[in-house]
């Protein structure tokens, strides 16, 4: 018997995104103040104070963590939940850990058993590791918003995300109440991404577990929320899923055995984080400034914004091929992602982080507007 095809795995995938800007970036880097990288949504700004000593305090650490972490960190995180979103009726045996958001997504279809025979829906406009986790399990993928067009499959598994990457739209009450009923009557599984429940701009985003939409029940939903950009804790890889015991128990068990822990100062970190909400404001103040400064410059420069009522995203159209847009901003020294990499619905669209520094956001502001 020979060795195993390496890969076979990596070819159930496509092309890694981000390759694909390498010229892009090069021709942005050429410009003689510097790149701009708006492309990638990471944290610039300190990570909170609370966060560091809770992590520097624990750090005498020498045993191992739990899959499923102390209650304390649990029970902030439904304290959390509770205290900025309403959610009301979870307890601590309800949240599960996780080593960062994008590894529970990515392994989620995976850790829940699904494979060939199962088909998971994902937003029309996506981040793109919804699709991965899929097809990492095997499974059958659906681009589909509509609930008319969903109830005509039988899906195992539905995300939904709001406020979304990469275009910020914040899905209504009604639509997630919709989604809600859908999932139930179809028997599929619910996920709704919350990451950036914490930032919004235009309109009130809500929790698919606010008793309003999910009628007091978190029966065969979970939510994901994650620290990344709620805390600038991308660095610490810390997040959490909610929702069905049923579901965050079969996880727990399947992720005892493959070992999916955070290590214990960052727990510790963690639970400092979800309980304190005055470095959150600072954070959104900050965000809030530069997203006013870009969208300018770039309705200036003859961009149109749509969407972008909520997380860290500009989502705008010079009413051409993304490429095209690509190109013409890296022309002037500022990288973007192009809006292909979410799904064909983005193919005239690019995606503007206003995750950069202050110096660096106003930079892109005087290239825009020159």
């Amino acid at each position: 018997m020979g060795a195993p095809d390496a890969s076979r795995v990596s070819t159930r995938f496509p092309e890694f995104p981000w390759d694909t800007l390498a010229g892009a970036k090069e021709r942005a880097a050429e410009h003689v103040d510097g790149i701009v990288d708006l492309s990638i949504g990471t944290p610039v700004d300190p990570t909170p104070d609370v966060a560091r000593e809770a992590l520097v305090a624990a750090a005498d650490a020498p045993g191992y963590p739990t899959v499923f972490g102390p209650e304390s960190l649990r029970q902030a995180a439904v304290d959390w939940l509770e205290r900025r979103f309403g959610v009301t009726g979870l307890t601590a045996s309800q949240v599960l850990p996780t080593v960062g958001s994008k590894e529970l997504i990515a392994n989620l279809p995976m850790q829940l058993g699904l494979g060939p025979d199962d088909l998971v829906v994902v937003p029309e406009l996506a981040y793109p590791t919804y699709e991965v986790g899929a097809r990492y399990a095997g499974c059958r993928v659906l681009a589909a918003d509509s609930p008319d067009v969903i109830a005509q499959h039988r899906p195992a598994l539905v995300y939904v995300n709001s406020p979304a990457n990469p275009h910020g739209q914040i899905l209504g009450a009604d639509h997630l109440r919709a989604m809600v009923e859908l999932a139930r009557d179809l028997g599929a599984l619910l996920v709704s991404d919350e990451c950036y429940l914490e930032f919004a701009w235009d309109g009130e985003p809500v929790s698919v577990l606010h008793p309003d939409i999910c009628g007091g029940s978190s029966e065969g939903l979970l939510a994901v929320h994650s620290l990344s950009k709620r805390s600038n804790l991308a660095g610490y890889r810390d997040a959490f899923v909610t929702g069905d015991e049923s579901v965050v128990t079969e996880l727990l068990a399947v992720r005892k055995h493959l070992g999916f822990m955070l290590p214990t100062p960052v727990q510790a970190a963690m639970t400092a984080a979800l309980a304190d909400d005055d470095h959150v404001a600072e954070q959104r103040e900050r965000y809030a400034a530069r997203r006013s400064d870009l969208r300018a410059a770039l309705e200036s420069a003859g961009f149109t914004v749509e969407h972008s009522e909520g997380a860290l995203y500009l989502w705008a159209t010079r009413g051409e091929p993304c490429r095209d847009t690509i190109a013409w901003l890296a022309e002037r020294g500022v990288l973007a992602a192009p809006g292909d990499f979410y799904g064909t619905a983005g193919a005239r669209h690019v995606r503007i982080a206003f995750t950069a520094t202050d110096e660096r956001v106003a930079s892109a502001v005087r290239r825009l507007t020159a």
